[in-house]
């Protein structure tokens, strides 16, 4: 079952392609002069649609087109490539044509989010005297439509989107206008 309607998927898969480098089908170096073909990107681009569209894990959406290592393999690629922080400046470019963001009304809000049970991303919470927790933060523009998220480590209180260094690549940052 597709993700997406064809006539949304097509032109996201454009898109997306525009943003790829070129690669062999086969990987030149290998020392046996052949190897297991490459998979297609655009297949990974579906697996990951599906990801988006279902919220299942990678071992779940995984079959015999493509393994789930191979999905998060190529993620990390593109990640790495910086292909997901250009889509989604391209996205944001195309949604404030068609719909305009209202970026003069900014709301930004955080939730603290109790762990007792711990675990390793749950550290210490900075407001609730030390017990063990999560914060997390979001921005949106007038008409609420999400911008940025943040999730800070274990044993930092400042979200990422407030920071000078923005953190790993692949994290939601905030909007540069």
């Amino acid at each position: 079952m597709p993700a997406l309607p064809s006539w949304l998927a097509e032109p996201l898969w454009g898109q997306f392609a525009a943003l790829l480098p070129e690669r062999p089908e086969y990987h030149p170096d290998h020392p046996l002069g052949c190897h297991r073909r490459r998979i297609s990107d655009r297949i990974v681009v579906d697996k990951m649609l599906q990801l988006l569209r279902f919220g299942c894990s990678y071992p779940a959406i995984a079959d015999t087109t493509c393994s789930a290592t191979t999905i998060r393999n190529r993620r990390d690629e593109w990640i790495v490539l910086g292909v997901f922080a250009r889509l989604k400046q391209i996205a944001l470019e195309s949604y404030d044509r068609i719909v305009v963001l209202v970026l003069d009304q900014i709301a930004v809000d955080g939730s603290i989010t109790k762990a007792p049970g711990g675990g390793e991303v749950a550290g210490r919470s900075p407001v609730d005297r030390g017990k063990r927790g999560l914060k997390r933060s979001g921005m949106t523009d007038g008409y609420v439509i999400p911008l940025a998220a943040s999730w800070p480590g274990p044993t930092d209180a400042t979200p990422r989107a407030a920071r000078a260094d923005p953190g790993p690549p692949g994290r939601p940052r905030t909007v540069a206008r």
